[in-house]
């Protein structure tokens, strides 16, 4: 069997070391591009703690954390082990008792079916600031231990090396898909046809502008986020857990004395590629509200990433009914690095018809494809 992989953000990658694993002949190709979301992204490993209520976001997201020690165990079998990944845990952070209450309550009644999530314990602000030193002297917490963070970057590169060192190809350059009929049967790229039984499109936001060629409409959407980076000079911040506040923000440390604060949430930005005075406005005010100590800290960089939305916020994987050999991995929003390895791996078993371990009925890809007049 032979496959070709388009795009190797963190999605394409997983699922194109799977496929060759399994001795596949895999292609990848991909295109530079800024805004990639893995490129710009820090990967919060903590479904346990979302307020996202959907069961078919939890299972799927749940199901992504624990691929996870799997994932960087056959990685470092194969050489890999600057994956960035680091199980640290996470403190669910909030001046208001009643509502770190109700965050225990549901974490707690979570565990009874992951115990994965580690050891749950109610922090007082001293013991919160003790484990993450910079954080706002009002704040307490919910700490949850198996929690993990993730660096998008490194977790790609890993992926894409171990794929190659297993067989894969690596193609720069701009794929379009060819078809005959209803059917795909490779792509075209810089002048040259590579043919192959199945084809994995898992290009981020711009999948939608790689399948109008077939008459399709996929709605998938940008939708920009801006993720501050700050450095705080001679600190060691390699153990400092993930900090969830009670909003859409986030931070989380790197073992470079380095802390990533995010992220905006900015509905139709289109693929507008800037740095916004509001935009980075909004989230060095929630970093500072949440982190004081970070007043000082070194601004080194602010990144953009274009997260692709589903209509409905959740995953699309999976065959496209009409069009044979064509596949996609798409629309994982603002949780692409939690679910992005395994979402990869679900994509890479339904291309072999392997037994799924959960219904993928959910995620069925024509949920959010219409076809043009005429197709």
């Amino acid at each position: 069997m032979k496959v070709i992989v388009v795009g190797t953000g963190i999605v394409g990658a997983s699922a194109a070391y799977y496929l060759v694993k399994q001795g596949v002949e895999v292609i990848m190709v991909d295109r530079p591009e800024d805004g990639k979301a893995t490129s710009a992204g820090a990967g919060i490993i903590c479904p346990w703690i979302s307020r996202v209520e959907n069961p078919h976001w939890y299972v799927i997201a749940k199901r992504g954390a624990l691929y996870y020690p799997e994932l960087i165990a056959q990685l470092k079998s194969d050489g890999e082990t600057d994956t960035g990944y680091k199980q640290v845990g996470a403190i669910s952070v909030s001046n208001d008792p009643a509502e770190l209450d109700e965050m225990e309550r549901r974490v707690r009644e979570k565990q009874l079916k992951a115990p994965e999530l580690g050891e749950i314990k109610r922090l007082n602000h001293t013991e919160a600031k003790n484990k993450f030193p910079a954080l706002s002297d009002d704040l307490e917490g919910v700490y949850v231990s198996g929690a993990a963070r993730m660096d998008g970057r490194l977790m790609r590169e890993s992926l894409k090396r171990a794929a190659v060192k297993n067989g894969a190809r690596l193609i720069e350059g701009e794929a379009a898909l060819t078809a005959t009929d209803q059917k795909v049967t490779g792509v075209h790229v810089d002048g040259q046809d590579i043919t192959a039984d199945h084809v994995l499109l898992a290009t981020g936001a711009w999948a939608s502008e790689q399948m109008k060629p077939l008459g399709l409409d996929l709605a998938i959407e940008p939708q920009r986020g801006q993720i501050a980076h700050i450095s705080l000079p001679e600190q060691d911040t390699a153990d400092w857990p993930v900090v969830l506040p009670q909003t859409s923000h986030y931070m989380l440390a790197f073992d470079d004395s380095r802390i990533v604060a995010g992220a905006t949430r900015e509905e139709g930005s289109g693929f507008d590629y800037r740095l916004t005075a509001g935009g980075v406005h909004q989230v060095l005010e929630a970093a500072l509200d949440v982190a004081s100590g970070l007043e000082e800290g070194t601004l080194k960089e602010v990144r953009i990433g274009f997260r692709p939305m589903s209509p409905d916020k959740l995953p699309l994987i999976g065959a496209i009914d009409d069009r044979e050999g064509l596949y996609i991995a798409n629309g994982l929003g603002p949780s692409g690095l939690t679910m992005g390895p395994y979402a990869g791996k679900l994509a890479a078993k339904q291309i072999l018809n392997e037994k799924m371990e959960l219904d993928m009925t959910p995620y069925r890809p024509d949920r959010a494809i219409s076809k043009f007049a005429g197709n």
